[in-house]
């Protein structure tokens, strides 16, 4: 049986040089719809809200707060714990770096596990003074700031606001944050006012649990005499005293009692855990630590896993 071949006639060359013509044409045609149809996902990408993408965004009108937490060297297990409390917080519409401050170093064993915490979290100021608690160590913490963060190349300050707090202090990050919105970034002094009945910032001065203020007080204290000449004392009344004198912190703010003690043991200065709570002092033992964290909820977020069971 035959099979019959096929024959296949080939173009003319002039009609072969017009079809490959207007195949190019349309390859040009199609990339350059593809490119128009990248630079529109591109575009739409650079000026989406962040509610369009659903990611947080930076920007310059975020508020910039710095916590430092007075502590001293040996307190590795305090420092880790209160690692665990913070970091696992992410307030909106702020940048919070918390910090553990202490003066010189002054073992040998301090040199190398205190340098290893360094360079795995980065989050310790060692200040260069003896070790203190009210003959000044107040005073060089705030008065070292500015030339630690200061850039000369920027005119905005490296933070807002500065806190001073205690270890035995909870601070809820977002109602911070919060609490800050409408107030003033200059001139400001903000915290639990002293004695516990009053009302009144300008009263007398805020507890030494944790009060802020803004960036230009933290300038006046480096470069004023009054701090300099006045260090020793509990250091909450003389910081307050610092500000009276100075004429200082004409803007305050009293947070009571969204900041208040311990409910244990009962006295003028305590207050029942509320949801509006900024902070809470006198966490003296593990088991007011964990009545407070259980009381918030903190491990609400906590995800599911094959990994482990927790009731």
């Amino acid at each position: 049986m035959k099979t019959t071949k096929l024959e296949t006639t080939p173009l003319p060359p002039r009609r072969f040089i017009f079809t490959s013509f207007f195949f190019i044409l349309f390859l040009c045609a199609l990339a350059s719809l593809n490119q128009v149809r990248f630079d529109t996902m591109i575009e739409y990408f650079h000026t989406s809200t962040p509610n369009d993408l659903d990611v947080p965004v930076e920007t310059n009108d975020d508020m910039r707060i710095l916590i430092g937490i007075p502590t001293l060297p040996d307190h590795y297990q305090k420092r880790h714990f209160l690692r665990m409390i913070y970091g696992i917080q992410s307030p909106i519409g702020a940048k919070v770096d918390v910090k553990f401050v202490f003066c010189n170093l002054t073992k040998e064993d301090q040199k190398v596990l205190v340098a290893l915490e360094i360079m795995r979290y980065d989050d310790i100021i060692i200040l260069n003074c003896q070790e203190n608690m009210n003959k000044g160590k107040t005073y060089t913490y705030f008065s070292s700031l500015p030339e630690m963060f200061n850039n000369s190349t920027d005119d905005s300050p490296p933070y807002h606001y500065v806190i001073k707090t205690d270890d035995d202090t909870y601070f809820r990050l977002q109602n911070l944050v919060d609490s800050l919105r409408d107030l003033s970034r200059e001139d400001l002094y903000y915290g639990y006012v002293i004695p516990c009945p009053s009302m009144d910032p300008f009263h007398k001065y805020m507890s030494g649990m944790g009060y802020l203020v803004s960036w230009d007080i933290v300038e006046w204290i480096k470069e004023s005499e009054i701090p300099r000449n006045n260090l020793v004392g509990p250091e909450d009344m003389i910081f307050g005293q610092w500000l009276r004198d100075g004429h200082k912190g004409k803007n305050r703010f009293n947070a009571k009692w969204s900041m208040y003690n311990h409910p244990e043991p009962h006295t003028g200065c305590t207050h029942e855990f509320w949801p509006n709570t900024i902070a809470v002092h006198l966490l003296k033992t593990q088991q007011k630590w964990i009545e407070t964290l259980m009381y918030f909820n903190v491990t609400q977020n906590l995800k599911p896993s094959k990994l482990y069971h927790i009731p």
